[in-house]
């Protein structure tokens, strides 16, 4: 298995992780009843750690896609240099910091690090081009 693949992989792991802990900081903030009703009533928008959880996880979702089509078209395709590899260390690094930071509530910081696994989906398809 290709590095790349590999970070595909680990990458499914970390948006698994985004979403258990948006839903138990989600859960903690509006009880657990909450959580295995059908969800029908309306509720407040998370604040906190729980809401700033929840647009994470939304971060990810928008972009895992992007990524995984790239890798996946460079394992079909054969192609495997040092743009699709570097390309998927800095998004599945610059996704996992991103994590980090914007839960953390650094918010300069936050919007500098979403510029890395963004690179790094441009660095990938730069790759399948280039290599």
């Amino acid at each position: 298995m290709t590095v790349e693949l590999e970070l595909l992989a680990a990458s499914v792991v970390l948006g698994i992780a985004h979403i258990l802990v948006a839903s138990h900081l989600q859960s903690w903030q509006r009880g657990y009843r909450w959580t295995a009703s059908s969800r029908e009533q309306p509720v407040a928008p998370l604040t906190g750690i729980a809401g700033r959880a929840e647009r994470t996880l939304r971060n990810f979702l928008e972009t895992f896609p992007l990524f995984a089509a790239a890798i996946l078209a460079a394992a079909v395709t054969g192609k495997h240099n040092g743009l699709t590899m570097w390309g998927a260390h800095c998004y599945f690094w610059g996704r996992l910091l991103y994590a980090i930071v914007y839960l953390a509530d650094i918010a300069l910081l936050r919007s500098l690090v979403w510029n890395v696994p963004t690179i790094g989906i441009l660095m990938i398809v730069a790759g399948l081009f280039l290599g």
